[in-house]
């Protein structure tokens, strides 16, 4: 993710859109999220290279939220814990 809020939680829009698509697009990724601003930007990208990606355009935070966590619980979490040994020498 990518992206810009102020303290209030409006989502602002960001620079260098086409490149950041083309690269959610190199990786797999099918849903894109942007500041509703950045509409016009996606109007600049040649549609060959949108081809199925879904574009969600917010002007909130809570927007963002809404779409990009899930609502169920994840059968088996990550553990992201470290043993106490990871921690020597990482308190000064």
């Amino acid at each position: 993710m990518t992206g810009e809020i102020t303290l209030r939680g409006k989502v602002m829009p960001v620079g260098g859109i086409k490149e950041k698509i083309l690269a959610a697009k190199r990786a797999g990724i099918k849903d894109i999220i942007l500041c509703e601003k950045n509409k016009r930007d996606i109007e600049e990208v040649d549609q060959e290279y949108i081809k199925g990606v879904n574009f969600h355009f917010v002007d909130k935070v809570e927007e963002v939220l809404e779409i990009a966590l899930l609502k169920a619980k994840v059968d088996d979490p990550m553990n992201f814990t470290f043993p106490k040994e990871a921690h020597k020498g990482m308190d000064n």
